[in-house]
């Protein structure tokens, strides 16, 4: 059975005497800044100069530096910024400033896991990752609860590494509902592969191939987009609530019929042989490399790829339906802009 952790078993007093520098205020940025300092800890936020975050985090009464005056005043770093960029960020802003004795933090093990941050020896690195947008880490501390997360220590120099990440997981909220241990290998990969094979790659193939079936059969578009998206949020609530029995159990019959004879015809033996393939190239680092040298190069399959599924007909069909349905809060991509 997997390890969990909760209130109890973390000791905040840890950080009480301690600075945190929490690098960036992006959605896990700001979430964790402000949680921390609502736990009564000694919080400043590190941005380059000139960020547009500063006076978002300034105006929550938050204190800022310079990346480099952040970590150099701290005690404990956590890095949330973007995965591309930090290996550039640490090796000039956060290495050079790090000492013996300081705690390098994560919420993403990627560039651990492939080498692209390497700690010196005398630094503790771990890692606390909330399994939930930031967004929703900041909005169910405030209510008094907490998201869960996953923690895990890569380097313990101290041979406190795990209480210490334990006692953040509690400044952040985390330890009220609950702390699950595993390793920077374990985060690394399985997520790589939830967000390859099921939650974006997977899940938005499938969308697409049921919409282009329909439509190519001659339906209208407008209603294989209710049918193939739409109202797929209907049944992920229930899946989210109550799992894949208590889907089954609200739907039809006659949808958990279909269910049982369909479903394993679609992701049958050549969709499991390609998840296992994805999953090779996640651990042997094909994966890491290819999306490495693809920034490194400046994007342009990616970039052309965005672009052309931008223009895909189910997208052009949503964005007319969606305008009409103000009740699901409907949001419009600007073309050439970047992700979270």
């Amino acid at each position: 059975m997997a390890e969990l952790f909760y209130d109890n078993q973390a000791d905040l007093g840890r950080l009480q005497d301690r600075k945190i520098a929490i690098i960036g205020f992006g959605s896990q940025g700001h979430a964790h800044a402000l949680n921390l300092k609502e736990s009564g800890l000694d919080v400043r936020v590190g941005l380059y100069p000139g960020s547009k975050s500063q006076s978002k985090a300034e105006g929550a009464g938050l204190k800022v530096a310079s990346v480099a005056d952040a970590v150099r005043e701290s005690d404990i770093i956590m890095i949330l910024t973007p995965d591309t960029g930090q290996a550039k960020l640490y090796r000039e802003e956060i290495e050079p400033n790090l000492k013996p004795g300081n705690t390098l933090m994560f919420a993403h093990g990627f560039n651990i896991r492939y080498d692209q941050i390497v700690a010196p020896a005398g630094v503790d690195v771990s890692l606390v990752a909330p399994k939930s947008p930031g967004h929703r880490v900041r909005e169910v501390f405030t209510q008094g609860g907490g998201v869960p997360a996953l923690v895990a220590v890569h380097q313990d120099a101290s041979g406190n590494a795990m209480a210490d990440a334990l006692a953040y997981a509690k400044g952040i909220g985390s330890t009220r509902a609950g702390v699950l241990q595993t390793t920077f290998s374990e985060e690394t990969e399985t997520d790589l592969f939830g967000e390859q094979a099921v939650l974006c790659g997977g899940a938005a193939e499938l969308i697409k191939a049921g919409f282009d079936t329909l439509v190519d059969a001659g339906y209208q578009p407008e209603v294989a987009y209710f049918e193939c998206l739409h109202e797929l949020k209907l049944i992920v609530d229930l899946i989210y609530q109550g799992g894949l029995n208590y889907m089954r159990y609200s739907v039809s019959d006659t949808a958990e019929y279909g269910d049982y004879i369909a479903g394993e015809r679609v992701i049958g033996a050549e969709s499991k042989a390609a998840m296992r393939q994805l999953l090779t190239e996640i651990q042997d680092g094909t994966f890491a490399r290819n999306w490495i040298a693809e920034n490194e190069n400046g994007r342009p399959n990616f970039d052309r790829r965005r672009a052309a599924e931008g223009e895909h007909t189910i997208e052009r069909v949503g964005r007319d339906l969606r305008r009409m349905m103000p009740f699901v809060n409907p949001k419009e991509v600007v073309p050439g802009a970047g992700g979270a």
